[in-house]
């Protein structure tokens, strides 16, 4: 039971997807426009199921996951920066080898530096002392932006019941998390070790839903707010989300918001 009711807050960083209203020059407008119609190339090979699990999911969302969110949201501003600067420092264990398989060795030895001071000076990850030294925080990746890169197409569009939406590309990216591709879950899940327990895994994903989602409660709703058709909207926002990933255009549009808590108004 405990299992599922971590699974469940684990599908904010998926369902949850928030993209604020695009601005900008002409190029970056046309950028837009083009990742818009490569998105629409990709099938909804299941639209009549998919929007009946999209349905279920927006509904646990409002009655459970935003709550939680807004509540987290009351906790001293040190302590969500914090626990923001932890899950990030955590994330560079599956980002690091994908800058390999990408050939971005550089990137690679930037996050490795960073990991490996703010782990240590950073009390883990605590705190962002690589800043401090000129080693700023990189895009993250991960294995389905890495099959991307590698010219792997999305495969069809689907939503996952709690976890929301994904594709046949990104689902298979997931599964190389669970496949030996994850340090954190082969310390925590798939090894036993004497300094991990099982839950310490499933805690730290839970709260990274938990962060993600309370750093987006304004953007959701507007998106949500300004929608005719919020699947739609997900929909594509989510393909172009991945897409711009994938070409590393986080630079052009911003999309959702995974900022520290320091650069975030949320008053």
């Amino acid at each position: 039971m405990k299992k599922i009711f971590t699974i469940f807050l684990i599908s904010l960083i998926s369902q949850v997807l928030i993209l604020k209203v695009f601005a900008g020059s002409d190029g970056v407008l046309k950028a837009n426009n083009e990742l818009k119609e490569q998105s629409n190339e990709v099938k909804d090979c299941f639209e009549t199921v998919n929007r009946g699990i999209f349905a279920f999911n927006q509904g646990l969302d409002k009655i459970f996951f935003k709550p939680v969110a807004k509540g987290y949201r009351y906790l001293p501003k040190p302590i969500r920066s914090g626990t923001s600067n932890a899950l990030s420092n955590l994330s560079n264990i599956v980002t690091i080898p994908n800058n390999i398989l990408q050939g971005q060795i550089k990137e690679a030895g930037i996050n490795t530096l960073r990991f490996s001071i703010n782990t240590t000076l950073g009390i883990a990850g605590i705190f962002d002392v690589a800043s401090y030294y000129g080693l700023n925080k990189l895009d993250k990746e991960d294995y389905g932006q890495t099959l991307g890169t590698w010219g792997v197409k999305e495969g069809c569009y689907f939503v996952l019941p709690v976890l929301g939406p994904t594709t046949v590309r990104d689902s298979l990216g997931s599964i190389v998390n669970f496949s030996g591709g994850d340090a954190w879950y082969n310390v925590t899940i798939a090894n036993n070790t004497e300094h991990f327990e099982n839950s310490d895994y499933y805690y730290s994903r839970l709260t990274a839903g938990v962060d993600f989602r309370a750093k987006n409660l304004e953007a959701f709703d507007s998106l949500e707010n300004n929608s005719l058709d919020l699947y739609a909207s997900v929909r594509s926002l989510y393909l172009q989300d991945r897409k711009r990933k994938i070409l590393n255009l986080n630079e052009t549009t911003e999309t959702m918001n995974d900022d520290d808590w320091e650069e975030i108004d949320t008053q």
